[in-house]
């Protein structure tokens, strides 16, 4: 008997009526130009705590006998899973605690505080603060709420695919962010459950691949995570309930790179002035990329699954997106050391629409023409094709470009 039925899911719905938002999942027209399909963002950013896990997390408290919720609960999360029972915990009266990792972004953690949580800070990664709230709940008799594994919060997520049905009904596909498998795994039940021709696809960040290895074991195995702007996704392993709820029902995996979230992150910036962090770019990023050709021209339904970026990171994350969207450039130029080379430089740049942000000198290593200077410039462009014009520019006339990035 699998671990969540179609029929859990519709019951957690009535469940979490009223107390969780039915976000809106509108079409996208800048976004639809850009990817070549026929693109509709799940808004789950617009959540209260940001992110869908609001969902299971209240599911999972409302199933608590009485006892449970007067001792309270405890889960190890990066974020927004503690988030989510920390706001729901404190509507409902059951205290709650949460281990994170003591790289986990700044603004969760405070939000976390702030929602009335006890937020203990343990380890390097993921699977050490979860040996710590293991050790927790065995002493002080916490329920331990998995973050993307128990059925309970499985069938809470499982309610965006029900909205999804009902409010796109002619989609073809739906692209889901995928990290320990609990997301994927209700959306997949519930569509595929309603809509058995609508293709299943996930998306894993390159630093953070755990699902689409135990895919290739047959099975959940240990995995070994990377730094990522994805860093919701970054969990040790796959859920083995999610996985086996989600194997039969995906259709396919992809990876995305970090210059991909980052250019999504740009992209849903600029042409939604939408703030969504790196796991719930990933969709976007994969379409962006090129990595999901066979959605060309098809109706594609993406979960902005979380909004929590810390702002100091977001700021880094979009100068990220700009140099790979070639809007910022790097290269280095030989030119004259003569009076009048530098300005010549400049000139032409200013001539070619490129805005300078940093010009630097190096003449010790410019060379052995001793009348010869290596500049270091930093520009803004508009973009690939621009910067390809503003180098052929210069090349015409005489400088000498190398080095160049991106």
């Amino acid at each position: 008997m699998a671990p969540v039925s179609f029929a859990d899911i519709a019951v957690a719905r009535e469940r979490i009526a009223g107390a969780v938002l039915e976000s809106p999942c509108p079409e996208s027209i800048p976004l639809s130009e850009a990817t070549g399909c026929t693109v509709f963002c799940k808004l789950e950013n617009l959540q209260r705590t940001g992110s869908f896990k609001e969902r299971g997390a209240r599911n999972a408290l409302l199933r608590l006998d009485p006892d449970q919720r007067r001792r309270g609960v405890i889960a190890a999360s990066a974020g927004n899973h503690a988030l989510g029972l920390a706001y729901h915990g404190g509507l409902l009266g059951i205290p709650v605690t949460v281990c994170m990792p003591e790289f986990a972004p700044m603004v969760k953690v405070s939000t976390c505080r702030r929602l009335g949580a006890r937020v203990v800070a343990h380890g390097k990664d993921f699977a050490q603060a979860r040996e710590r709230a293991d050790e927790l709940a065995a002493a002080q008799g916490l329920a331990y709420i998995h973050g993307y594994d128990a059925p309970d919060i499985i069938a809470g997520q499982g309610t965006i695919g029900l909205e999804i049905v009902e409010q796109v009904p002619d989609f073809d596909a739906v692209v889901v962010p995928v990290g320990g498998g609990g997301l994927i795994a209700g959306i997949a039940l519930a569509v595929k459950t309603l809509r058995p021709n609508v293709i299943v696809i996930g998306v894993e960040a390159e630093g953070a691949t755990c699902f689409s290895e135990a895919l290739a074991a047959g099975h959940p195995v240990r995995s070994v995570t990377r730094a990522t702007l994805a860093d919701g996704l970054a969990t040790p392993d796959a859920g083995a309930n999610a996985f086996e709820i989600a194997r039969p029902l995906i259709d396919r995996i992809a990876v995305v790179n970090e210059d991909d979230i980052a250019l999504a992150i740009l992209r849903i910036v600029e042409l939604e002035k939408l703030v969504v962090e790196g796991a719930g770019a990933t969709g976007l990023a994969a379409l962006l990329a090129g990595k999901l050709p066979e959605l060309a021209g098809k109706r594609v339904v993406l979960p902005f699954c979380g909004g929590n970026i810390d702002p100091v990171i977001l700021s880094r994350v979009i100068e990220k997106g700009l140099v790979a969207d070639g809007r910022i450039a790097r290269f280095q130029a030989i030119i004259s050391d003569r009076p009048g080379g530098l300005a010549g430089l400049t000139k032409l740049l200013a001539e070619a629409g490129a805005s300078v942000q940093q010009i630097e000198h190096e003449r010790a290593f410019a060379g052995g023409d001793v009348y010869a200077v290596r500049v270091l410039c930093t520009v803004e462009t508009r973009g690939r094709d621009h910067l390809t014009d503003i180098f052929a520019r210069l090349q015409r006339e005489g400088i000498r470009v190398c080095d160049q990035s991106p």
